[in-house]
């Protein structure tokens, strides 16, 4: 179990803990904190202990002589940053005592993070239902739209997180990619391959690294069935059951196939950072998500009500 923080959550936003060294040439906590966050005004930052807004692990308030040594952990809220509105709400699919499951549209981190504070799913969600508490079981790419499941309490939040971990819940996708230049209609394959297309590899995340790194001479630590839904003289629409989770799994997979999915800039090949374009979002959904709830043994089966809007009329 975590520490829990001293301060509540506010605005639908957590407080940040931040570990202090215990010694080190900085003789107060403040003086660490104003070299550690360099990139903001030390005065700004050092007023910040004047007004009782950072805070030690029994919520004492700390001021700016509190010496180095005398705290391991701060604790402290964000300045929310300045955030671009991202013009699309988060859908409640269900609520009960124990879960909630929501809809995300394209462009929504599930959690704070970055210049995405108030624009989260959690933080939305935190304060369109008035529950504090309340945590993602899982998470899905910024990127991506598609079913959350959050928590609502802590007592039963670890059997529903078990899951996950022991890959309990059928997860289950949809992508649009341009089509292949070599497409058959009669005889459909991606990279040679006929549908269904189980396809493998070793996805590594690298450290300060936006894409992870495809190692073709280690053991396949990711899976993922690929199935064909239908197609046009544009696009391809294909569904996707991922075994395991990597980070950005669907979208390498996709991507090694020839199949790269619409709109993602990150693979096949990673282009320049440029501002979300909501008219392009990547045509990623996670569609279905199927388990046995732990708690009752009932079959639990929810499914997504949006639409991707790539997505061809024609049915295979």
């Amino acid at each position: 179990m975590g520490m829990p923080s001293p301060l509540p959550v506010r605005d639908g936003v957590g407080a940040t803990r931040l570990h202090v060294p215990l010694s080190g040439p900085w003789p107060t906590i403040g003086e660490y904190m104003a070299e550690r966050f360099f990139h903001l005004d030390p005065e700004r930052l050092l007023q910040r202990f004047d007004r009782g807004e950072i805070v030690a692990r029994d919520g004492t308030p700390l001021s700016r002589a509190t010496q180095l040594g005398a705290h391991e952990f701060v604790w402290y809220y964000r300045e929310p940053p300045v955030e671009r509105e991202i013009p699309y709400q988060i859908e409640v699919l269900h609520q009960d005592r124990d879960l909630v499951v929501a809809d995300k549209p394209h462009f929504l981190p599930t959690t704070p993070g970055g210049k995405y504070l108030q624009n989260s799913a959690l933080v939305r969600l935190r304060n369109a239902l008035g529950i504090p508490d309340l945590t993602p079981i899982h998470r899905l790419d910024r990127a991506t739209a598609g079913l959350l499941m959050f928590s609502v309490r802590p007592e039963t939040r670890g059997a529903y997180q078990l899951l996950f971990e022991n890959r309990q819940v059928e997860k289950v996708y949809e992508a649009v990619s341009a089509l292949p230049a070599d497409w058959d209609p009669a005889a459909p394959t991606l990279a040679g391959r006929a549908f269904p297309i189980v396809f493998r590899n070793h996805i590594e995340k690298l450290r300060a690294h936006v894409c992870v790194r495809v190692d073709d001479e280690r053991e396949p630590n990711s899976e993922t069935l690929v199935e064909l839904i239908g197609f046009d003289d544009q696009v391809l629409h294909t569904r996707l059951r991922p075994h395991s989770g990597k980070m950005h799994q669907l979208r390498v997979h996709l991507a090694a196939l020839g199949a790269g999915i619409l709109n993602d800039g990150f693979y096949p090949e990673l282009l320049p950072e440029a501002p979300d374009d909501f008219a392009r979002p990547l045509q990623l959904l996670a569609r279905e998500l199927r388990f046995t709830d732990p708690l009752t043994g009932e079959a639990r089966e929810f499914r997504s009500r949006r639409v991707l809007q790539e997505t061809p009329a024609t049915a295979a």
